[in-house]
């Protein structure tokens, strides 16, 4: 009797060690890769740490910082790549676009938000992570003077922003809010 107890204990201790070594490892492989600033790499299969927002909600938002938007199309259907849509964009993304209007003191217009008609990709705008602004000579100036040039017409702010200037916006993509 005892030797069979004996026996199933070290079975049970031997199986809860493994089930242990097997969590570590999964961990460690996890902790292994490079840091992702949106998702929780602390948790088992990934967390999004992501709030979405309505248009409505986000165009609220933006009006209340003084912040602008416009489309070819004079439309906001996500499914229409010639409208500027805000459906499902990131808060942060939104914060960020007030962050910067507040920060630069510059007027700021949207003409890119969730619509079809971008390039795919996680952080992308169809995702939310990303806004496309008008050129203007304050706000180019501002990113250039106070942001890190990281080459290929790309900026980093002290948050971890990048703003990409393209050749008739600047594209923006969002992985916080750059300090709200």
């Amino acid at each position: 009797m005892r030797t069979a107890l004996l026996r199933s204990l070290v079975a049970l201790t031997i199986a809860a060690l493994a089930m242990v070594m097997a969590t570590v490892t999964a961990q460690a492989s996890v902790h292994d890769k490079e840091i992702d600033p949106v998702f929780d790499t602390n948790a088992p299969g990934f967390t999004v740490l992501v709030t979405k927002l309505t248009h409505a909600q986000a165009t609220s938002r933006l009006r209340s910082s003084g912040i602008t938007w416009s489309s070819s199309g004079g439309c906001s259907n996500r499914n229409n790549s010639t409208c500027t849509s805000f459906e499902q964009v990131n808060l942060a993304t939104i914060q960020g676009a007030q962050t910067l209007r507040s920060a630069s003191g510059c007027a700021l217009n949207v003409t890119g938000g969730t619509e079809t008609g971008h390039a795919s990709g996680t952080y992308s705008h169809w995702n939310g992570y990303k806004l496309d602004y008008s050129l203007s000579n304050c706000i180019g100036n501002y990113i250039r003077n106070n942001f890190t040039s990281i080459g290929g017409n790309k900026w980093r702010s002290g948050s971890g922003n990048i703003y990409f200037l393209e050749s008739n916006h600047w594209d923006v993509t969002y992985y916080n809010c750059g300090g709200c």
